[in-house]
């Protein structure tokens, strides 16, 4: 029994001194965290996510949110009577869905994620990529023999000054990945994308996903804990096991390390403040990918 207790005790002492230990390592570093999927819809996830930014934040790190919010925007628009269509696992935007998307994003999903992490005792602030000429977008062009996705963009830039400015000044941005045009044209903007343009943009050092999966998964469907992006680029050409939303997410991965980011880590959203455990302890939960 005495000895069950010593190495309870030993146990966690190693577990507190290996998170002190990244603590240390992480303080003061930015991290972009694209929050979607399970962590978004289930209430106890999202208490947890919030959390989780929390607590990052009070451990040194300066966190930038970027979320979606797919679901919510189908369930909005069916509940209008419209249908969603997707290709290519992008969403056809018209005027009319693009005003939905703008109103479930900005207006619904994005103050509830301030809510709860200001509730927590964090200091958030929400905005649109429209603030601040924050994301400046251009319209997505075709690809041949693919259909007009209507008010779907690109990211041409990012005003990353005034994210410098928020969190230099201790907030913790979080961004509805909705572009602005040159001529005011609002587009409907993929979030992992936006969140790899941001992590770029304000030289962050890491970038996280949360997924409804364990990670990156190899063709038997096991996790693969460590890639590089030699790694990943070839599962993507050879199409092993890398597709989808898994795909498109892969491509921001691949656009962040090329772009300067240190690493980026892929961790199932579904497992409560997996965020927390992939960064500050040796394992990690996901999957982390890093320049060779």
């Amino acid at each position: 029994m005495t000895e069950t207790v010593t190495e309870s005790l030993a146990l966690r002492r190693d577990m507190l001194v290996e998170a002190l230990k990244y603590i240390q390592k992480f303080s003061g570093t930015r991290a972009v965290i694209k929050y979607g999927g399970a962590a978004m819809v289930q209430p106890e996830l999202k208490r947890n996510f919030a959390l989780d930014v929390v607590l990052l934040r009070a451990a040194g790190l300066r966190p930038i949110i970027v979320h979606g919010g797919g679901p919510e925007i189908t369930r909005t628009l069916e509940r209008l009577g419209q249908k969603s269509e997707f290709i290519d696992g992008q969403r056809v935007t018209g005027t009319a869905e693009m005003g939905v998307v703008e109103m479930v994003l900005t207006g619904k999903v994005n103050t509830e994620i301030v809510g709860l992490i200001n509730t927590l005792g964090g200091s958030a602030m929400g905005m649109s990529g429209k603030d601040a000429h924050l994301i400046h977008a251009r319209k997505q062009i075709p690809r041949p023999g693919k259909p007009d996705l209507g008010l779907v963009g690109e990211v041409e830039a990012i005003n990353a000054e005034v994210l410098e400015m928020l969190v230099d000044k201790n907030y913790i941005p979080v961004i509805s990945p909705v572009g602005l045009g040159a001529d005011g044209t609002s587009f409907n903007i993929n979030a992992d994308h936006v969140a790899a343009e941001i992590a770029v943009a304000t030289k962050a050092s890491k970038l996280i996903f949360l997924t409804d999966v364990a990670g990156i998964l190899d063709e038997s469907g096991q996790l693969l804990s460590e890639l590089t992006t030699t790694d990943l680029r070839g599962r993507l050409q050879e199409g092993k096991a890398v597709k989808g939303g898994m795909a498109v997410k892969s491509k921001a991965v691949l656009r962040a390390l090329e772009g300067g980011v240190s690493a980026v880590h892929v961790v199932d959203g579904r497992e409560p403040h997996s965020v927390v455990v992939e960064l500050f302890t040796e394992k990690g939960v996901g999957t982390l990918v890093k320049a060779p």
